[in-house]
């Protein structure tokens, strides 16, 4: 079984990957997929670094992240490109990890799951999703300016469709063990369902 989890920024979706993960499932973060192993590549550097020039790598040679976010999130054919540039990598590497564990339960955190039509990539697709100001002050706790939060959230399919879409919704609003509690519920249905 691969379980498919998206939402807004800020909603809750790698809370709910690690629940799963405690409970038995691998986890793939796409983010972490895409900060740890994508962006480092020398390949995806190369192209970044063609683009934009040099002022967007640090002193080292790595992609200065906050300076391509720049880029990205204030410009949608900037933003598409990379899409374009690092997207096939990340599945490449789904790939692997799912080939490294045949028939294993696995649940994936992709925020632009609908974005970019993967959901056949998936056996079940679940939302996590709570009320726009509580995203809003999640993403300033992490230290997120309110107007660059705004932005990103802009980016993704507005939320109300990913609940629309998604098999399944975890809404994240409660205290830890409420959310500890709807996903054991959850993995419960999916377990029966599968």
């Amino acid at each position: 079984m691969i379980v498919g989890i998206t939402g807004g920024i800020g909603c809750g979706k790698s809370t709910v990957g690690r629940l799963f993960e405690q409970r038995g499932f691998w986890r793939i973060d796409s983010d972490a997929v895409v900060r740890e192993r994508v962006l480092p590549s020398a390949s995806v550097v190369a192209a970044v670094g063609n683009r934009y020039g040099r002022g967007v790598l640090i002193a080292d040679g790595r992609i200065d992240r906050a300076k391509l976010g720049e880029y990205v999130f204030s410009n949608d054919e900037e933003r598409r490109w990379l899409e374009d540039l690092t997207h096939p990598l990340v599945f490449a590497i789904w790939r692997e990890e799912f080939a490294a564990r045949p028939g294993g339960q696995w649940v994936v955190e992709v925020p632009l799951l609908f974005e970019k039509a993967l959901e056949n990539w998936f056996d079940f697709t679940v939302c996590v999703a709570c009320a726009p100001d509580q995203q809003l002050t999640r993403l300033e706790q992490r230290g997120l300016p309110r107007g660059l939060a705004g932005q990103r959230i802009s980016k993704q399919l507005p939320l109300v469709q990913k609940i629309e879409l998604s098999d399944f919704v975890l809404w994240n609003e409660g205290s830890p063990e409420f959310l500890e509690a709807e996903v054991d519920r959850l993995i419960e249905a999916l377990v029966c369902q599968s």
